[in-house]
């Protein structure tokens, strides 16, 4: 994938958008947080041809959010998985905004298709503001603002 320059260099989300932006790479990371780390799963639980997976999966390897492993399975020759990086997993909260925005806003009629929940105690977890001294602040109440020099 050839790098792009952001209409905003600065701006984190026109960077992110820049590895992100394209429909199913966020959905490949979807899967890999659910465990599912090879190609062929991610072809049959996505449905996407194999030169678009390739094309994903090689733009989510160079973006540093997935990292080709091999295995071996008795008797077959090696083959690559693609395990999330810490940025890959930093991307759960996205995902769970990305959720929580559609089951709101675009809600399909059998309800939400997954739940995000602490895997200690099996409690939902929402994704939310916090200040520094740990206030959840509603989505309303803030701002987004430039920076100086902006």
């Amino acid at each position: 994938m050839a790098a792009r320059t952001p209409l905003d260099p600065r701006c984190g989300i026109a960077r992110s958008l820049d590895v992100l932006g394209e429909r199913w790479a966020l959905l490949v990371v979807r899967e890999a947080l659910l465990g599912h780390t090879r190609f062929s799963q991610f072809r049959a639980r996505l449905g996407l041809s194999p030169d678009v997976l390739t094309a994903r999966l090689e733009s989510l390897v160079a973006a540093g959010v997935l990292q080709p492993s091999t295995y071996r399975e008795d008797g077959a020759r090696e083959r690559v998985e693609y395990l999330l990086t810490d940025a890959g997993r930093d991307l759960a909260p996205v995902l769970a905004a990305l959720a929580a925005w559609g089951d709101e806003h675009d809600p399909h009629p059998d309800g939400a298709a997954r739940a995000f929940t602490a895997a200690d105690s099996g409690e939902p977890v929402r994704v939310a503001f916090v200040t520094a001294a740990g206030h959840v602040v509603d989505p309303a109440a803030v701002e987004m603002l430039p920076r100086v020099g902006s």
